[in-house]
């Protein structure tokens, strides 16, 4: 049995820059006969309108005719035309999703021996790549984005596709995994943020691991090598536990090697109860050794620098310190970390603005309090 390509795209699906990396992968294929899922968006309005967009940048941009395999919802559908969306997905050698909802998309392909017909495509030698919502849904389990980012849902998972288990690699996939939409918020980690994805993986069983994808950046998994290369303007990265593996363009992995990675313990989070800290000396040794209590130091001393009264100190040295640290943070793109300097200052009633040549501070004046 001849074994075929799986490409994941972190983003930017349609994208001028990853033209390259749709040549590279349809070159594969000695003659395409493609269809394109119109599944994940299949709850939006525009459907037709989204179809023909993707349908034009293949024509246009790769010169590739690909078939729209409309299934946008079960109760819309007859048992045929189910069958034939199955027939038109299994009989195909490249297979495309892209944006839309991942819950939705899984919600519907649940419902169909889906899988299965994917495994198919594969399994003769076929391409088939899924980029943003769709990538979400190869994994054992599938992050809501939408239910968690927009409604305010409590971080959680719901099942997969995995696909990707099938083929070895037990993980979750996260594409839009450098994302930085959000300047004063953390929308990494397709828009979850590093906090809540370490919360979600917290409620993963140990061999779990996760599979994040950039944007503008492509995981291309040669099934017939058994191996994993990175395309694109960015990387992927294979966490396990509190193991973390940066797979970069320049390296050819062996997927035996993501198979065998460390499945250490994961570390939890912990949040810590307010303690009562008070002084000074021990907030300062707190706030500049870290750990759980160290925002909550920097808070209680910012609110005596801004208040007044005994043990009041001078606000400068510890306002100025902070931002230059959250200044580092957000260079380094520890977006997180970065948003809770920030918020320990305003806690601690320091007025910070964020302004194009940096952050100023003030302490409001009692009248404006």
């Amino acid at each position: 049995m001849t074994l075929g390509t799986l490409v994941i795209l972190g983003s930017g699906e349609t994208a001028p820059n990853m033209v390259k990396v749709h040549r590279e992968v349809l070159s594969r294929l000695d003659r395409v006969h493609g269809v394109l899922l119109d599944t994940p968006f299949g709850f939006q309005e525009n459907v037709p309108q989204l179809t023909e967009k993707i349908l034009d940048y293949f024509a246009t941009s790769l010169q590739v005719s690909l078939d729209p395999a409309t299934f946008v919802h079960r109760d819309a559908t007859s048992e045929l035309q189910r069958a034939q969306y199955l027939d038109a997905v299994r009989s195909a050698n490249f297979v495309f999703a892209g944006p839309g909802s991942p819950s939705y998309a899984v919600k519907q392909w649940s419902t169909l021996d889906f899988t299965d017909a994917l495994e198919t495509v594969l399994a003769n030698n076929g391409v088939v790549t899924f980029a943003s919502a769709a990538a979400l849904t190869l994994g054992a389990f599938t992050a809501p984005i939408y239910e968690i980012y927009k409604v305010g849902e409590s971080p959680h998972w719901i099942p997969g596709l995995d696909l990707l288990g099938r083929l070895g690699l037990r993980c979750v996939v996260i594409p839009h995994y450098d994302n930085a939409e959000g300047q004063n918020h953390d929308t990494r980690c397709c828009y979850l943020g590093e906090r809540r994805l370490r919360l979600m993986e917290d409620m993963l069983d140990p061999d779990v691991a996760t599979l994040g994808v950039d944007e503008h950046t492509a995981v291309i998994i040669d099934l017939a090598a058994q191996t994993l290369q990175v395309r694109g303007r960015g990387n992927a990265y294979w966490r396990s536990g509190d193991f973390v593996r940066t797979l970069s363009a320049t390296d050819l992995v062996p997927l035996s090697e993501l198979q065998a990675a460390p499945t250490t313990a994961r570390t939890p989070l912990v949040i810590s109860p307010v303690s009562a800290l008070s002084d000074i000396d021990v907030l300062a040794t707190t706030a500049l050794t870290g750990g759980p209590d160290a925002a909550l130091a920097v808070a209680q001393l910012t609110r005596r620098a801004a208040t007044g009264g005994e043990g009041r100190i001078d606000p400068a040295p510890l306002v100025e310190g902070v931002l230059r640290a959250r200044a580092l943070a957000r260079d380094s793109k520890q977006f997180d970390l970065a948003d809770q300097l920030r918020q320990a200052l305003v806690d601690g009633g320091i007025e910070v603005q964020d302004t194009p040549s940096g952050a100023t501070w003030r302490v409001p004046s009692e009248t404006e309090a």
